[in-house]
């Protein structure tokens, strides 16, 4: 099984991979950009080809790379949605050094414009994107449901796939936002993964990020815990790490943690599979 944390890029990709095996993963997430701006690092491609040789060499699984969070496809300020845009393909167009893994991002607010227009708007921005056919698959992360959050029903992300007509969009399901948007994965996964795949379907989801929530169920916030420390409890993560329909995804944790707490929470995962 693929398990891995969030990582950080600036020593560049392949000492990602070393410290990512150093600590047990074998994949692992890392921002593509200044997570809180839109400022990214300069391109290194003898770096790139050197990781893309050293995943190869260690068995890695797919990587799952996140988006700025800033980058908001369906914000009401013109502008600011057409910079979004430029900034999903310029991270598209990057991620072609890194071939055949995954890009994920929160699909955005649409701060009063109404669901249906975001939607649109996100749509449009990633089809624009994706005309370039670069050799990577974009994931649109489950949220939480505040505010005017994007994506916090399943509904909304078909929607959006719908839209797009691509089979190169997926989805990334994060526990924490899943559970705090109202979808019971501690009571019912089974459920909650049958209605994913009435909605949407199961082909369409390529990843998950680990956390537990500091939230109770339903409550539309956004606040992860270190598994076992939140609302989900360490039994939720066991039958998800063992459910035959999600074993062979990348799993990546996002909880509150340095690399040593990443290290045993890896660990951990692994001490659960049977």
């Amino acid at each position: 099984m693929y398990f891995g944390c969030h990582l950080s890029a600036g020593k560049g990709a392949a000492a990602m991979v070393e410290t990512a095996r150093s600590i047990g993963a074998n994949t692992f997430a890392f921002f593509t950009r200044n997570p809180r701006g839109s400022k990214a690092k300069q391109e290194d491609p003898a770096d790139a080809a050197k990781a893309v040789r050293l995943l190869e060499d260690y068995g890695f699984g797919k990587l799952v790379a996140h988006g700025a969070y800033t980058m908001n496809l369906c914000t009401a300020d013109p502008e600011a949605r057409a910079f979004a845009a430029d900034v999903l393909a310029d991270d598209l167009r990057r991620m072609a050094a890194l071939p055949g893994n995954f890009y994920n991002f929160h699909p955005g607010s649409h701060v009063g414009q109404g669901a249906q227009a975001g939607i649109e708007q996100i749509a449009q921005a990633l089809r624009q994107a994706l005309r370039h056919d670069y050799p990577v698959t974009v994931l649109l992360e489950t949220m939480a449901g505040k505010g005017s959050e994007i994506g916090g029903r399943f509904e909304e992300l078909q929607a959006i796939l719908d839209a797009v007509g691509s089979a190169q969009v997926g989805v990334c399901l994060d526990t924490c936002h899943v559970y705090d948007g109202g979808y019971d994965l501690v009571s019912d996964l089974d459920g909650v993964l049958a209605e994913f795949d009435r909605v949407i379907g199961l082909n369409r989801l390529k990843a998950l990020h680990l956390n537990d929530s500091k939230n109770p169920f339903g409550s539309h916030k956004d606040r992860h815990a270190c598994l076992g420390e939140g609302s989900l409890g360490l039994e939720t993560f066991r039958r998800i790490v063992n459910h035959p329909v999600l074993k062979d995804k990348p799993m990546i944790l996002e909880t509150p943690n340095e690399l040593p707490g990443y290290q045993q929470e890896i660990a951990l995962l692994r001490e659960m599979e049977s």
